[in-house]
């Protein structure tokens, strides 16, 4: 069962976005705002020393398991990998379960990441250190929400009454199911929608929206989802998620940003992408002062260190 955090991470798992509070992601902002400084190298911290993190990455990553694990070292801890199906003992059949009841006696927290949803939840009834979802198929992926909030927050300077644009592939891109959850808890926010029919936000998203009385609107239209938006967040179409290729290519070029695009219709939005990009934000954006998504990334480390450190229970 995932338990609500409501400020109480030490100990505890955090696998979905639906655990926080208001109250939770301001907690986590205000670890990362005094741990930039150790996060950008600027200084150096042993708050972890002694601590050791399973990285448990079942599914390709870069930016994540990489921001995990700097993260986990610049605070003085260890890492300990395990990286794709075939080198786990899941391919020899051992359940999640079990695999949590043996990495339990190796580290002192995990971040694990799956193809398949719910796959870490499983990992977390079977183990007694915390554990952190790195992401679930097309299900959640909760620290890139709270990164992505730590972002807009840092480039606007609030996040209560901005209109945020999501845009591409929303049913299967599990970092806008949890960001649109996150935001829900901040004020006058409204969200937009943007995307094919075959590809929109899932039901019980928009459900859990409504329910929160956040206004949020539905579009195929890229230039009416771009031209009030404060921020724009940009996602690609997953070829690994569709079982027919033919699928993929229909819907790959549907939205594609461009520099010329930007200037046109709205040159003051913050751009922000989790990626890695294929083709859907083109390298001339990069120049635009609103594009944000390499210092998005930058801003992963403090947030992880953030979070590794409150759910160990180690004040900042």
């Amino acid at each position: 069962m995932i338990r609500v955090l409501s400020m109480d991470f030490k100990g505890s798992d955090f696998l979905s976005a639906k655990q926080l509070n208001r109250g939770d992601i301001e907690l986590v902002m205000s670890y990362a705002h005094k741990l930039e400084p150790v996060a950008q190298k600027k200084k150096t911290s042993d708050l972890l020393h002694g601590k050791i993190m399973a990285a448990l990455f079942y599914e390709p990553s870069t930016r994540t398991r990489m921001s995990f694990e700097t993260a986990m070292q610049r605070l003085g801890g260890r890492t300990v990998s395990v990286v794709g199906m075939e080198f786990s003992s899941l391919s020899k059949g051992e359940t999640l379960f079990d695999t949590g009841k043996v990495v339990e006696n190796f580290a002192d927290v995990v971040a694990m990441r799956h193809p398949k949803e719910g796959a870490i939840e499983e990992l977390a009834g079977g183990c007694n250190v915390p554990v952190i979802n790195a992401g679930d198929g097309a299900g959640e992926h909760p620290t890139q929400a709270l990164l992505d909030i730590y972002t807009i927050h840092k480039e606007k300077g609030k996040v209560d009454g901005l209109t945020v644009a999501m845009v591409g592939d929303l049913k299967f891109g599990r970092t806008v199911h949890s960001l649109s959850l996150a935001l829900s808890h901040f004020n006058d926010v409204e969200l937009v929608f943007v995307s094919p029919e075959g590809l929109k936000m899932p039901e019980h998203v928009c459900r859990m929206l409504k329910e929160k009385g956040i206004v949020y609107k539905e579009t195929e239209s890229f230039q009416e989802g771009l031209e009030r938006a404060d921020v724009v967040y940009m996602t690609r179409v997953q070829q690994e998620r569709f079982e027919v290729s033919e699928e993929y290519e229909k819907y790959r070029d549907l939205y594609i940003l461009d520099e010329k695009i930007v200037h046109e219709i709205n040159s003051e939005m913050i751009i922000m992408h989790p990626l890695p990009r294929i083709w859907e934000v083109k390298a001339d954006v990069d120049q635009v002062p609103g594009a944000a998504y390499f210092r998005q990334v930058g801003n992963g480390v403090a947030v992880r260190m953030a979070l590794l450190c409150l759910v160990l229970g180690v004040k900042v």
